[in-house]
């Protein structure tokens, strides 16, 4: 007898999706910015760190779209290159998040007991800091730099998404297919690796599709208190930093950086909650 092939769930998930106007807006906004991001030597007019001083603040003009900063380095050149910079920490922070946690909620879940209370008190503890501090503190320790801004901002995420996978997890063990794995005497980490984790990628890919604005934005933040990533590197947040002495006299070095940061977490937002609602079996018809 021929095997009946199992349907993908994509499908319906995607006609969900789609008949969330906004958040499909906010998925076409996101792949806009990525793609934006790949092909930024096309796009983008200069290099990043080209510099004319005799062009320093100059406001829009057809030479330059947006600009040009206090070393006369064209803003709308250094945005381009720094939606690389902004979505790679964004998304390299969010996936370090998600692991570390993701392993410590599905451990801690599935062992229970006094290995669930180790782990999740030590959570508790780190929650009761605000990631923001958290991210700082670490950053601080470990010195400002690209790697250690993703680091820093990735673990201060760690116990979000350990809570996340702990509940998931506690709710999936209880069912038939994992006692009859148990039961055939599957070992602990493949039931984990192979049973558990798969069936709990719902609430994870939501948390994490909203966590990446939160990324950019910690990440931002850092750059602009001077612990993030440092110059000449085009990140939005370093951008707004050096712009805000001239805030008054040139506006342009810190509406468009802001306005960058604005549309991409928004977007962000937009097709995160589409995605929630996507991915939710209480909405299903």
């Amino acid at each position: 007898m021929k095997k009946k092939k199992r349907k993908s769930q994509f499908p319906d998930m995607w006609k969900r999706f789609k008949r969330n106007r906004m958040a499909v807006f906010g998925l076409f906004v996101l792949l806009f910015l990525i793609l934006i991001a790949v092909v930024a030597p096309l796009v983008a007019p200069y290099g990043y760190d080209d510099q004319s001083l005799r062009e320093a603040l100059q406001g829009p003009s057809a030479k330059h779209l947006l600009g040009t900063d206090n070393l006369g380095r064209d803003i709308f050149s250094r945005l381009v290159y720094g939606s690389r910079i902004s979505l790679f920490v964004g998304l390299i922070a969010v996936a370090i998040g998600a692991v570390v946690g993701g392993i410590i909620g599905s451990v801690a879940a599935y062992y229970g007991g006094l290995t669930d209370t180790v782990f999740m008190r030590v959570m508790d503890i780190m929650m009761s800091i605000p990631s923001m501090i958290l991210a700082i503190a670490i950053c601080a320790s470990l010195g400002p730099g690209l790697i250690n801004t993703m680091i820093a901002v990735g673990f201060s995420s760690v116990p979000t998404y350990a809570r996340v996978v702990r509940s998931a997890v506690l709710t999936v063990k209880q069912q038939e297919y994992i006692e009859a794995a148990r039961a055939i005497g599957s070992d602990s980490k493949l039931i984990i690796l192979k049973h558990i984790i798969p069936n709990c990628m719902a609430p994870i890919i939501v948390q994490a599709s909203l966590g990446v604005g939160n990324a950019i934005l910690s990440a931002a933040s850092m750059s602009f208190i001077g612990l993030g990533i440092q110059p000449p590197v085009p990140e939005w947040g370093a951008m707004l930093s050096a712009g805000r002495t001239y805030i008054r006299d040139f506006p342009q070095m810190v509406v468009f950086p802001g306005l960058c940061i604005m549309v991409t977490i928004f977007s962000l937002n937009l097709a995160g909650d589409g995605l929630r609602d996507a991915l939710d079996p209480r909405l299903k018809r």
